[in-house]
């Protein structure tokens, strides 16, 4: 198919998309607790120095996500929600995914470290930090164990990197374990104020001899995604 061709036939597609995209509002913490904070929790996954600010896979549109998520862990402290999970990457040196992407966040190193937004929390020291492998968090044995030993959890908040790869595996995993296990009344919301993904041009990756990735066409097609597979899409969480 010509490239002119593939555009007059997607546009209408991808009108769409924007559309919904712009029509999507806020979601109130207050509204969504309804007096239960014990109902709600929040995993944020790869909110890590070697997504954000150092090493080779590094962004910084992902970077300006770190802020609004400290910013909700701490309205959600205040109202009463414990429970906060952290799966970031933490590789061996000789970690097999690296034949996808270029070695990053190994154990021990700077990249592997929680962003300093997150450990100045006062309360950093009550959230769970669970090293995982993949870009599934939902693979890793001590994430399944930490859900599983939440079934009162009724409200999950999905933060964190990347919109198509980690995040994307994580929310959907959270949606699908409680299809799968039949788990009525679970809810799964991503707010976009709190995920991103990065940007590496056609023009760019071949001079580095790396795959291109547009941010933006991606981070809106993999939103859509998520929402047609039930997750719930909102601009941000606000107190």
């Amino acid at each position: 198919m010509e490239l002119e061709q593939f555009i007059n036939q997607t546009s209408p597609f991808i009108q769409w998309m924007l559309n919904w995209k712009a029509g999507l509002q806020p979601l109130s913490l207050t509204t969504l607790t309804q007096g239960n904070p014990a109902a709600t929790g929040i995993v944020s996954v790869d909110v890590i120095k070697g997504f954000c600010t150092i090493g080779p896979l590094s962004s910084p549109r992902v970077n300006q996500i770190v802020e609004p998520i400290a910013t909700l862990f701490q309205q959600a402290w205040d109202q009463g929600v414990r429970d906060i999970a952290l799966p970031q990457d933490t590789h061996p040196a000789d970690a097999v995914e690296f034949a996808q992407y270029a070695p990053h966040c190994i154990r021990g190193t700077a990249e592997s470290e929680t962003v300093e937004a997150f450990t100045q929390l006062p309360f950093f020291n009550q959230i769970s930090v669970i090293e995982k492998n993949s870009i599934n968090a939902g693979l890793n044995a001590d994430f399944q164990t930490w859900v599983n030993e939440r079934n009162h959890i009724k409200n999950w908040i999905i933060v964190g990197d990347c919109t198509d790869l980690c995040t994307h595996q994580l929310a959907m995993y959270m949606r699908l374990r409680a299809n799968e296990n039949q788990m009525r009344g679970v809810r799964v919301i991503l707010p976009v104020s709190t995920v991103d993904t990065y940007d590496l041009p056609v023009e760019t990756a071949q001079e580095i001899g790396a795959v291109p990735h547009d941010a933006t066409f991606l981070h809106l097609v993999f939103l859509y995604h998520m929402m047609l597979n039930g997750i719930e899409i909102v601009t941000e969480i606000t107190a």
